[in-house]
């Protein structure tokens, strides 16, 4: 790998790269969760791809392109086809828009499902991330005149879309909001005995980032950390949509620090997926709080 001198530079690397990765992949899905799963998907992509070269050249334009390969293979998934297509060769400036930037970076993440995925791609590199367009072109795949329609037209799209109210959020399951709500209840008494109580044998934990764990006993480990120490509290809320633990600092209201995902099974918590060490994964993120 000619940029890199050993293989734990590349490595560190990569996690260099996590937070910018997340802000294409997150705002290509639509949720900030799901473009975590996807720089997972491209860093696994990444490393297994750089054992077939002996050298990478343009390193963040090479990154770049297996994330977006892998969004395509998601939106494949979801049935969403034509992840670039064709479109009117209507030509803009090659030109970063000042305004256009602060539009794009001030909207949440949810806001970019109002364009196609030709144009989040075009609006995501070039107003968020500040790449050229030949590099937007040689990440997308795409021609220079369709990567200034899509830009152009993805531009104004957001422009209406920013002032569009965010959806109203409502609780599907009542009886997981009873059990995300006690979990939020013992969590802020440090009750941490009770919390054990809720987790099932062999429960799951990922701290995002950092580890994985698997079993109660170990999951205790987790609990015991927050348990020593008094610098936060937490509300049941949601993340782009999904239920969540919105951790807070004790300082300050204004918006969560970090926020873990529970899932349940038979009353029980199976899974719980913390992103204490991976808190840029928020960036951009529509966030509520259960009233």
């Amino acid at each position: 790998m000619s940029s890199f001198e050993s293989e734990g530079d590349f490595r560190q690397w990569l996690v260099e790269m996590r937070p910018r990765l997340h802000r294409y992949c997150a705002r290509m899905a639509g949720s900030v969760v799901d473009g975590d799963d996807l720089v997972q998907d491209a860093i696994v992509g990444a490393l297994s791809a750089a054992n077939r070269f002996a050298s990478i050249e343009r390193p963040d334009a090479w990154l770049f392109r297996i994330a977006h390969n892998a969004v395509r293979k998601e939106m494949r998934k979801r049935a969403l086809r034509n992840l670039m297509p064709q479109e009117d060769l209507e030509m803009v400036e090659d030109s970063r828009s000042d305004t256009a930037s602060r539009i794009a970076v001030a909207a949440s993440v949810r806001s970019f499902l109002a364009l196609v995925p030709s144009q989040r791609a075009a609006v995501v590199l070039k107003d968020v991330l500040g790449y050229s367009l030949e590099e937007i072109c040689e990440v997308t795949g795409a021609t220079l005149p369709a990567v200034k329609a899509s830009l152009h037209r993805g531009r104004e799209n957001l422009r209406l879309r920013a002032d569009t109210p965010p959806a109203t959020i409502g609780w599907a399951d009542s009886k997981n909001r009873k059990l995300l709500d006690a979990y939020v209840d013992r969590f802020n008494a440090h009750d941490f005995a009770a919390v054990a109580d809720m987790l099932a044998n062999d429960v799951k934990l990922s701290l995002v980032g950092n580890s994985e764990m698997e079993g109660a006993t170990a999951v205790k480990t987790y609990l015991g950390n927050y348990s020593r120490q008094s610098d936060w509290r937490v509300h049941s809320g949601f993340v782009d949509l999904q239920p969540a633990v919105l951790f807070y600092s004790r300082t300050s209201t204004e918006r969560p620090t970090h926020f873990a995902l529970i899932n349940w099974h038979s009353g029980n918590v199976i899974n719980i997926r913390d992103y204490r060490y991976a808190r840029y994964v928020l960036e951009g993120a529509e966030v509520v709080v259960s009233s």
